[in-house]
């Protein structure tokens, strides 16, 4: 790691990206960067062993030892006064460290990976939940169809809580290239008589997820291979697409566990 830069000018360019990467859910797409912010992320970043071009730290960070060996992981350091920091972060209560990454679209979706599908899922904290529960549950792979909220936007980063870091995540796929998996596809319904806790499940599958209103398309629907239904005794009409995410993979754990 090379000696801080310490920067003090608001207009600096570094500290202009940042702030556009903070405020809009899309930038890392123009940017080609991705801002992670605290030292959770940072770690779990840190922890794959990923490249890190750049680490932003603000004075009062760079003064705590545990952050400033966390920022030894990137080739550049950048040290900011904490109200300019402040001003650049996505966090009401801001952290003082953060890594700046290089980002490409993927765009290959692997065939023969487990994988959950997205299907116009539009908000973030949902997103972020499934992410994290796929790369816990043993999914290797995201492929997230147009319309899906930003897969690496600040909200979704800090909901993945570093699932990012353990998954090969795909943007902007349309219904076709889901031949590309070479995998059956399921989907969940209320309207089903096949129960998940009942019925056989292929290993290794793709979980198609759909708009948290609207569900998944109806189209792709008549697509999947095997439709099943979650039994709600309770009653309630449906679950939180990010619960029933959680309650798939983990049957689907299960048996193939067993």
């Amino acid at each position: 790691m090379q000696p801080p830069v310490h920067i003090t000018s608001r207009d600096n360019p570094l500290l202009v990206r940042l702030r556009k990467l903070a405020q809009d859910p899309t930038a890392y797409r123009k940017l080609g960067e991705v801002w992670i912010e605290g030292d959770h992320l940072c770690s779990a970043c840190a922890g794959r062993g990923l490249a890190v071009p750049q680490a932003v730290l603000s004075e009062s960070a760079w003064a705590r030892p545990a952050l400033r060996q966390l920022a030894g992981h990137a080739a550049r350091v950048a040290v900011v006064p904490d109200a300019l920091f402040n001003a650049a972060s996505g966090l009401e209560s801001p952290a003082g460290c953060g890594f700046l990454l290089p980002w490409t679209p993927q765009v290959e979706v692997r065939a023969g990976v487990a994988t959950v599908v997205l299907d116009r899922l539009q908000d973030a904290g949902n997103v972020g939940s499934i992410l994290r529960s796929a790369a816990a549950l043993g999914v290797g792979q995201v492929v997230a169809l147009r319309g899906t909220a930003g897969v690496w936007s600040p909200k979704v980063l800090r909901a993945g809580m570093g699932a990012h870091f353990a998954l090969h995540i795909v943007e902007g796929a349309v219904p076709d290239d889901l031949s590309r998996l070479q995998l059956p596809l399921l989907g969940t319904s209320s309207h089903t008589e096949a129960e998940l806790h009942a019925t056989r499940l292929p290993s290794p599958c793709a979980w198609v997820l759909g708009h948290e209103g609207q569900g998944v398309d109806e189209a792709l629907l008549a697509r999947c291979q095997q439709v099943v239904r979650i039994p709600q005794p309770g009653g309630e009409e449906s679950l939180n697409v990010a619960a029933a995410a959680a309650i798939c993979l983990y049957e689907s754990l299960c048996q193939r566990l067993r």
